[in-house]
């Protein structure tokens, strides 16, 4: 469903539930990291592409009935989500999805922003658990929408760091930045290299229509994974005092080595990751610039053997789709691919030849499910635009 598409569906679906049709329409996407992972919370790059897969939310002013925001989405059954304005806002139940929503409208009445009374109908083609954030999608929309009723525009920044708190403080994740950035500043045809220590943006054209990125959810989210990341990140903080560094951002190859001798073996593969995956998301920006597209493919395999040997976040489901997808190879339309997102399940992307799209779908459908035994579901997108207003 294109993003025209998906939002005439949404607001068929407003007129039906509510009986008049929208007046606002706002939109944000969900995001694939290209390259760049665990680095975010060691202050390193982060090289991210908004996809072609949106949140959309309808929305009109309340009708003669006390102030209140009325939330109604078409992934989640049951009542809608009532916010009462005339009472301080608080929080739904723990994983209520309304909490993401609900957040970012905290953050806006803090700034003194507050549209009023309104319905909404929320519609997504995100995929939901598979690290291509939804909830980033879902803030960012929520956030777009509430400048489009207030007739206020938030700097990006300040735009991006509110959809942050509102997952910290409602939805009780402790997210990085990278997927609210990337959804609100995404541009058609460009990837996004985002340092992480200066929040500092740059865009990286990809316009070469030849090439393509293939994303492939692995449709398994290995639970053990919960605990792990406040480890990891226990275990780089380590790596650094050792290193004396304020982080492993500033740390170097060499300096590491140096001090291997007096690092538990874990901690010094822990940074090897880090350090050798912040040196490879700033080449593949290079190399992406240049249509290198070889070598690109090539840090896209060094990232994932990274990931799995020295930082143990990947898992079978992950490695074999990898692993096929280093069988077809370039001349069957492959240059790359890696495991994207934090882990133990999820999705993989691969940079792929725009020709050979659908020969390596489903190449890699029919031999992931026969290795498996579980059907995987794949999608190709191109870099997306970032959240944007519809109908206002």
């Amino acid at each position: 469903m294109t993003l025209i598409e998906l939002s005439q569906s949404a607001a068929a679906r407003f007129a039906t539930i509510y009986g008049r049709p929208p007046r606002w329409i706002a939109a944000a996407p969900g995001r694939v990291n290209v390259i760049g992972e665990h680095t975010d919370y060691n202050e390193g790059f982060v090289l991210p592409m908004a996809i072609e897969r949106y949140t959309v939310i309808a929305a009109d002013a309340s009708i003669g009935a006390a102030p209140r925001v009325q939330l109604r989405s078409t992934g989640a059954d049951g009542e809608p989500a009532i916010i009462d304005l005339t009472k301080p806002l608080q929080p739904f139940s723990k994983g209520a999805w309304a909490n993401y929503p609900a957040g970012v409208l905290a953050g806006f009445q803090a700034r003194g922003i507050s549209p009023g009374g309104f319905d909404a109908l929320i519609q997504s083609t995100v995929p939901t658990g598979g690290g291509l954030s939804s909830s980033a999608a879902l803030e960012v929309a929520m956030a777009t929408l509430l400048e489009a009723m207030a007739g206020r525009t938030l700097d990006p920044v300040e735009k991006a760091l509110l959809c942050q708190q509102a997952e910290h403080q409602y939805a009780g994740v402790p997210c990085g930045i990278m997927d609210q950035f990337i959804s609100v500043m995404g541009r058609k045809d460009h990837l996004l290299l985002l340092d992480c220590r200066s929040r500092q943006t740059e865009l990286v054209p990809m316009s070469d229509p030849s090439v393509s990125l293939l994303v492939t959810n692995t449709n398994v989210k290995h639970q053990l994974g919960s605990g792990q990341y406040a480890t990891r990140r226990a275990q780089c903080e380590a790596a650094a005092k050792n290193l004396g560094a304020p982080s492993l951002r500033d740390a170097t190859a060499p300096m590491l080595e140096q001090a291997k001798s007096r690092m538990e073996d874990v901690v010094f593969r822990r940074a090897r990751h880090v350090i050798g995956e912040i040196a490879r998301t700033t080449q593949a920006a290079r190399e992406i610039r240049a249509s290198n597209w070889s070598n690109v493919g090539e840090l896209m395999y060094a990232s994932h053997d990274s990931l799995r040997d020295d930082y143990e976040v990947s898992c079978a489901e992950l490695d074999a789709v990898v692993g096929i997808a280093r069988r077809i190879g370039a001349k069957g339309g492959v240059y790359g691919c890696r495991m994207t997102g934090g882990g133990f399940g999820g999705c993989t992307v691969a940079l792929v030849k725009t020709s050979a799209v659908d020969s390596v779908m489903k190449k890699i459908g029919t031999d992931y499910q026969r290795k498996t035994g579980i059907e995987a579901s794949i999608f190709v997108s191109r870099p997306a635009a970032g959240a944007t207003v519809l109908k206002s």
